[in-house]
């Protein structure tokens, strides 16, 4: 005998998979229309148009950076906004970490590129880090701003990372300051790799005390932004993660293949494309969730989500990158050169003074916007 299933059974399945289908749908989020990109990078990289394939699957990965962010901002709903926010800036740099994995394994497999994809990874690196710092938080306070006169968020977890983010520094400074004082390229490489173990493990261990120990300063004040139902169950919404990442993973492989073609004829600069063009398509995730959840007064998230994606790039991806790199015998190394080095301490200075107060305002926004382009200006010049 069959089983029964009841209707009002069926009729939730039935809007569980209509929300994941409207997650894709182009009439539900105009972003969507730019999912055409995706067909198109392919088109092109089997014709060999290398110059064409670059430019449509670095558009394909924002609206699938969304997805992912969709995904993300949905288990978090779930998960409170602490946990929430290390999800989203986790797999908010999944992205960066695909393309600037590929990058590295690309630069092992072919000589001739290596110094190119050398130069973008650690460019590509740097950027996430200013990006996440200054377009993503300023964009978030922005427009949060404009929505409420002045919002509130924890200072004291903000603290905490701004710490991380100078200890940061210091391992990319040392590094730099043999550079310039005549250091040979084996230091270099050297303090670079026991520098990176030492951020992974300070990284794990800040984890610890954000998730466990002290799990309790990071939790969101009663009061802070407005209560939301998911809309999708958590299965779906770890579907639509899973699958975002597998696409973006594939884009991003068209999209380093083609890289080098792509500064080649365009005549761009390495470092602007690495430093703005990759982390401003391959963090749309962080862009789109922290800039939405702000307008919803969610600012303990949205702050989460764009200084804890930087600490994510400089403790972890970072480090991460240069022990793989080392492994497959790439010379890779946390120093950065003099403007991106000083361009992120300064950054972390200016973000860390906007951020003491536990207040924002849209001028805070702007002023970080503000540095933002100063820095994109000047990375287009080089």
């Amino acid at each position: 005998m069959s089983e029964v299933v009841p209707k009002d059974s069926n009729e939730q399945v039935e809007h569980q998979m209509d929300s994941l289908i409207d997650s894709f749908n182009p009439l539900k989020n105009k972003l969507n229309w730019l999912l055409i990109s995706l067909p198109i990078a392919v088109f092109f990289n089997f014709q060999h148009n290398l110059t064409m394939a670059f430019l449509f699957s670095m558009i394909a990965i924002m609206p699938l950076a969304f997805l992912m962010g969709k995904g993300t901002e949905e288990i978090a709903l779930r998960t409170g906004e602490a946990v929430g926010g290390f999800l989203n800036a986790t797999f908010g740099n999944a992205a960066e970490l695909i393309i600037v994995g590929l990058a590295i394994y690309a630069a092992s497999n072919d000589p001739a590129i290596q110094d190119t994809m050398v130069t973008v990874t650690q460019a590509s690196l740097i950027g996430s880090i200013l990006g996440n710092m200054l377009l993503v938080l300023g964009l978030a306070m922005l427009w949060g701003g404009l929505k409420k006169k002045e919002q509130n968020f924890n200072s004291d977890a903000i603290q905490m990372n701004g710490s991380l983010l100078l200890l940061a520094v210091i391992a990319f400074i040392i590094p730099s300051a043999i550079q310039h004082s005549n250091g040979s390229l084996g230091d270099i490489e050297n303090i670079s790799r026991y520098a990176a173990i030492v951020l992974l493990v300070i990284y794990g261990f800040a984890l610890l005390f954000q998730l466990k120990t002290h799990a309790h300063v990071f939790a969101t004040a009663p009061g802070h932004g407005t209560h939301e139902e998911p809309e999708m169950t958590n299965r779906d919404a770890w579907i639509l993660l899973i699958l975002a990442t597998v696409l973006v993973a594939w884009m991003a492989h068209i999209l380093v293949h083609s890289l080098e073609a792509a500064v080649v004829e365009w005549g761009l600069p390495e470092l602007f494309i690495g430093v703005i063009l990759l982390p401003f398509f391959g963090n749309a995730a962080e862009h789109f969730t922290a800039v939405i959840v702000a307008g919803k007064d969610k600012m303990d998230l949205s702050v989460a989500i764009a200084v804890g994606s930087s600490v994510q790039i400089a403790l972890f991806a970072a480090p991460l990158m240069v022990l793989f790199a080392w492994a497959l015998g790439v010379p890779l190394t946390l120093e950065f050169g003099m403007l991106e080095t000083a361009a992120t301490f300064l950054s972390v200075l200016v973000v860390n003074s906007i951020l003491a107060d536990g207040k924002s305002n849209w001028l805070e926004g702007l002023m970080l916007l503000g540095s933002y382009l100063i820095l994109a200006l000047a990375f287009l010049q080089l």
